[in-house]
């Protein structure tokens, strides 16, 4: 009964589903001369950034205030025209309830070549007149930094830039505010600094890693003081601009076939002079720390068995995979070390017992719940520019249903279609999602789909095989009755 209670309330969730016969859209279209309504202010406002990573996390926890006299229940949150196009994981949560579900948030779509582009934020409820409200806003920037300088030599520690605003970026005017920088070391040789209250203090404040900059007082809407820190950063700036992630259901199997096939780039500095490979080993014994990527760990599922790890020249040796009853971790290191500037697309693929991930509910039908994504697990971080994810379920699937935990504001489209393969006849039923700029730290949301299949669907194939086999005997006995050579006259 346990796996029958479990797939019922994984249906439950199933409601707020993302997957259709049509490409899900994520933005709302607006005016063209669309401004915020000055409904809100913001009456405290605090601005966590965060560069501890190979891209920048932004969370703002910001305590709102309706200053109208109507209920409202939308707030918009601007971002620049270069930002909107690089900005991921857009989350919005209510600060003061862990437990509650995310906000609905949406992109609007209104000027495509204004300089400033809005998210629209749908509360819960209507907040009601002079009534408060905390929000925990949550966000990343991929391709979030620059090289400074941007060549080293391949020994030489690296450093990065990043650019931002010391006042968060609001589309209503802000009472109180303070913005928290937060690098991955103490190593900050050079930030931006501006004058505090009545030109007496100086901000920031440097204590350790971190940079604080105020409390501010009153600032309107959409003030923004330019600034800049720049920090070291030696390691890796691993950024996927491509991930096909395919998944292939077999009840008859009962296996669930993986295959990612990735376009691995390094965004960090150059190198300055050609890769000295004797240098390389020499440095290895001591094995400092490096902007190389050298090996990649991804973690899989339990159970997970017959590991591959390909490139384009074939098959890579230079991998590990180590699998119990408490985990799955393959270990894989590229060919050469890869550098700044450098690329290296890979497919890696494995198998999983489906009954791990597969469960069948009281009424027939199946639930398939697994890791929306399982890319490398690196210290450093990895961000993805676009992931295609294709499930083929069996043959004559159907009243498919899709739900994931990755923010809706990242799904640029959801459909169901048909793919064809192998000893098909109308063809599976294929789910596509597509995502764009998204981290590791989505790594571990689920995906789950819900679906169907009659039992002549299921007998389709076996019957297919039989019917194979029965065509090609008969086919053999009856060309072996045929007399293809000349009789003799008597």
């Amino acid at each position: 009964m346990k796996p029958l209670s479990l797939a019922s309330a994984l249906l439950g969730l199933l409601a707020t589903s993302v997957a259709s016969s049509q490409p899900a859209s994520s933005k709302v279209a607006l005016p063209a001369d669309f401004k915020p309504p000055q409904v809100f202010k913001n009456a405290n406002l605090v601005h966590v950034i965060s560069l501890e990573k190979n891209y920048a996390k932004e969370q703002i926890n910001v305590l709102i205030e309706n200053v109208s006299k109507e209920p409202q229940d939308a707030y918009y949150f601007p971002f620049t025209a270069d930002q909107v196009a690089r900005v991921g994981g857009f989350e919005v949560k209510d600060r003061k309830d862990a437990n509650a579900r995310p906000f609905v948030a949406e992109q609007v779509q209104y000027d495509p070549h204004s300089d400033v582009q809005y998210y629209r934020i749908q509360l819960p409820a209507p907040l009601k007149a002079g009534s408060q409200q905390t929000l925990g806003i949550s966000f990343y920037y991929l391709k979030a930094y620059s090289p400074l300088p941007l060549s080293i030599k391949q020994e030489d520690q690296q450093f990065l830039v990043y650019d931002f605003s010391v006042y968060a970026p609001s589309a209503y005017p802000t009472l109180k505010q303070k913005t928290e920088v937060k690098a991955p070391s103490s190593a900050i040789p050079d930030y931006t600094t501006i004058a505090g209250k009545g030109g007496k203090d100086e901000f920031p404040q440097k204590q350790g890693t971190k940079l604080t900059y105020g409390p501010f007082e009153e600032k309107p809407a959409g003030v923004v003081s330019p600034a800049q820190v720049r920090f070291e950063f030696t390691k890796p700036i691993t950024h996927i601009s491509n991930l096909d992630r395919d998944i292939e259901v077999s009840h008859w199997g009962g296996n669930v076939a993986f295959e990612e096939r990735y376009t691995l780039h390094h965004r960090g500095a150059n190198l300055s002079s050609p890769f000295n490979r004797v240098k390389w080993a020499q440095l290895q014994y001591f094995n400092p720390a490096s902007t190389a990527l050298k090996e990649m760990r991804f973690p899989l599922q339990v159970g997970s068995v017959d590991p591959y790890f390909t490139d384009v020249i074939g098959n890579v040796s230079t991998s590990r995979f180590r699998s119990n009853k408490r985990e799955a971790l393959l270990e894989l290191k590229p060919r050469y070390p890869i550098f700044g500037g450098w690329k290296y697309p890979f497919t890696i693929g494995w198998n999983t017992n489906a009954a791990k991930l597969l469960r069948k509910t009281a009424t027939g039908g199946y639930v398939l719940r697994m890791p929306f994504m399982e890319g490398p697990k690196q210290v450093e971080g990895v961000e993805y520019e676009q992931v295609n994810i294709r499930v083929l379920l069996p043959e004559g699937a159907f009243n498919v249903k899709t739900y994931t935990g990755v923010p809706e504001s990242a799904i640029t489209e959801s459909s169901v279609g048909v793919h064809k393969t192998y000893l098909d006849t109308i063809g599976r039923t294929a789910v596509i999602i597509k995502a764009r700029n998204l981290v590791d730290e989505f790594r571990d949301r689920d995906l789950i789909i819900s679906y169907e299949t009659s039992l002549f669907d299921a007998l389709r194939k076996p019957f297919i095989v039989f019917a194979s086999m029965m065509t090609v005997y008969i086919a053999a006995w009856a060309i072996g009755k045929l007399e293809v050579g000349f009789a003799k006259k008597k």
